[in-house]
């Protein structure tokens, strides 16, 4: 019988990323239902459109397996429901969560708020709303043991205000440097000498700048290609970012011992 696991992130960017950290042990992409592990597919949406509202995404998590795990990676579509996934899918008719070896998720600490005081806010909420079922450890990036062993990682490191975008960025450094350069004077020089409006800058402050750099890269290996497939597709996130960027290891540390893998 496989281990269950259950990761909840923010984005799509995260679920590619925490991917591509866990496919080292040999946990492949499940692309057929009827390949799933059953225990999974009450993960599987069963209603269209998602409480009626057509302009939203099927919120399908990316599921992988292997000989003897079975993790599902879901998008929780922002911060403010990450817990509100996990207990909307905590219930006794969809998981079981006593049946499973771990339960997570991944924040960004792109906020005013230091990444302590985000993680304190999940931890508070998620114990909140599941009556004291699910506490998580005291410390962000610490996995507290049982069935399921919980942890919550706030990226980039649990310590530093940052996002993502932070340690692609280091890993670009190792693995496509040259064109680390090239995107980085492109955005400077856009900034600063493409006569944009104010407002159409907005968005290039604080984590907009990184994510605009990593999204210029993307879009030299294929035009048009957004930043998650980059990061399935390309070496973000393999060979040398792996084994030499000492952020990227802690964030795979923790999913193995989460998911003991």
């Amino acid at each position: 019988m496989r281990k269950y696991g259950y990761l909840v992130v923010e984005g799509p960017h995260d679920v590619e990323f925490a991917y591509r950290l866990l496919s080292p042990s040999g946990l492949k992409r499940v692309q057929h239902q009827k390949e799933l592990e059953p225990f999974l597919s009450p993960l599987i949406p069963r209603e269209y459109p998602p409480k009626g509202d057509l302009q939203k995404r099927m919120s399908t998590p990316l599921f992988l397996q292997n000989n003897t795990h079975a993790i599902a990676i879901h998008n929780a579509g922002g911060d403010s429901q990450l817990v509100n996934v996990i207990m909307d899918n905590m219930d006794g008719e969809v998981l079981e969560f006593k049946k499973m070896i771990g339960i997570g998720i991944f924040l960004d600490s792109d906020s005013q708020k230091s990444p302590q005081n985000r993680y304190d806010e999940i931890k508070t909420s998620l114990a909140e709303k599941s009556s004291q079922l699910f506490i998580l450890p005291d410390e962000a990036g610490t996995i507290k043991k049982g069935l399921p062993n919980l942890g919550a990682f706030v990226l980039p490191d649990n310590q530093t205000a940052g996002t993502l975008e932070d340690l692609l960025l280091e890993s670009a450094e190792q693995v496509y440097p040259e064109l680390l350069k090239i995107a980085r004077n492109y955005v400077s020089a856009a900034k600063e000498n493409a006569n944009l409006k104010s407002s159409e800058l907005s968005e290039l402050r604080n984590a907009g700048t990184n994510k605009a750099i990593i999204g210029a890269m993307a879009n030299i290996f294929k035009p048009g290609k957004s930043i998650q497939v980059s990061i399935q597709d390309n070496d973000w996130l393999k060979g040398k970012a792996l084994a030499e960027v000492k952020r990227i290891q802690a964030v795979q540390t923790f999913l193995k011992t989460l998911f003991e893998l």
